[in-house]
């Protein structure tokens, strides 16, 4: 009955079957970016395979970077506001033919920096920065969702 009505969970990808096993191949496999879209496939319910030999396909990560910029500083010359920026550059192969050509996402979101809570602001940067994260492989999810229509 659910289905009929078009209902679907949120979370609940629908991959074509071409990705069904899958190879990331990635520059750095301990960002934050890889580990989220490493998880999100995978609940989706593709096969992450350890070797481009095994798979059905791969996402090719060219690029994945990170950091954090000034964007205003006070009159005692003390920065009081940051950026924090993620861009990550990616494609897609299927039998060793591009389907999904080079692409580049990027994604900021800035807050306020008050250097008498430098821990918190730490702990607030780090999330900001998953929360950048997470939007890119949001973003990378519905493009790969596509890839079979």
């Amino acid at each position: 009955m659910l289905t009929a009505c078009g209902f679907r969970l949120q979370a609940v990808e629908n991959y074509p079957k071409l990705l069904g096993r899958t190879y990331i191949e990635a520059p750095d496999r301990y960002s934050v970016f890889y580990r989220q879209l490493y998880s999100k496939l995978e609940r989706g319910g593709i096969i992450i395979v350890s070797s481009p030999i095994d798979s059905t396909a791969v996402i090719r990560i060219e690029k994945d970077i990170t950091g954090q910029q000034v964007l205003t500083i006070s009159s005692r010359n003390v920065p009081t506001e940051y950026d924090v920026y993620y861009s990550v550059t990616y494609s897609v192969l299927v039998d060793g033919k591009v389907i999904l050509p080079s692409r580049t996402l990027s994604f900021s979101q800035d807050y306020a920096y008050d250097e008498t809570r430098i821990l918190g602001k730490a702990r607030e940067e780090m999330r900001i920065r998953e929360s950048v994260a997470a939007e890119l492989v949001r973003l990378i999810n519905q493009e790969l969702s596509r890839l079979g229509n």
